[in-house]
């Protein structure tokens, strides 16, 4: 657990566009609901191995819980946080390729680093 709040920690240290971010602190937090949902599960199935039934019960309500917040959260990064940290990260390639093909001598070879960086290949240098 400490390491994933160690990870959200950095993804914010970096300052990723706002969307990014928010994309992000979504996955952790994900990440998060899914080590509860593991470990609320296992203590329910020992609960229910026991014979701990009043138990169980509340268990089954926590997890429930924590199955509702994950799918929560999953409603809103699909529904627009992805999608707009998808457009950011599109913009920010588009960017790096003019970059690139600035970088490079005019005619054609900077057009293929341009299309070989978009691929994310490495034969950009070797043409």
């Amino acid at each position: 657990m400490e390491g994933l709040l160690e990870e959200g920690k950095e993804l914010i240290s970096e300052r990723p566009d706002p969307d990014v971010l928010d994309a992000g602190l979504i996955s952790k937090a994900q990440h998060v609901e899914h080590y509860e949902i593991a470990g609320y599960g296992t203590v329910r199935a020992w609960a229910q191995q026991l014979g701990y039934d009043q138990h169980v019960e509340l268990l089954q309500q926590t997890l429930d819980e924590e199955g509702e917040a994950d799918k929560t959260l999953t409603q809103l990064a699909e529904s627009s946080i992805n999608i707009e940290a998808a457009r950011m990260d599109d913009e920010a390639d588009d960017e790096r390729e003019v970059a690139v093909a600035t970088s490079q001598e005019p005619g054609s070879r900077g057009r293929r680093a341009k299309t070989s960086a978009r691929r994310g290949s490495s034969e950009a240098g070797a043409r």
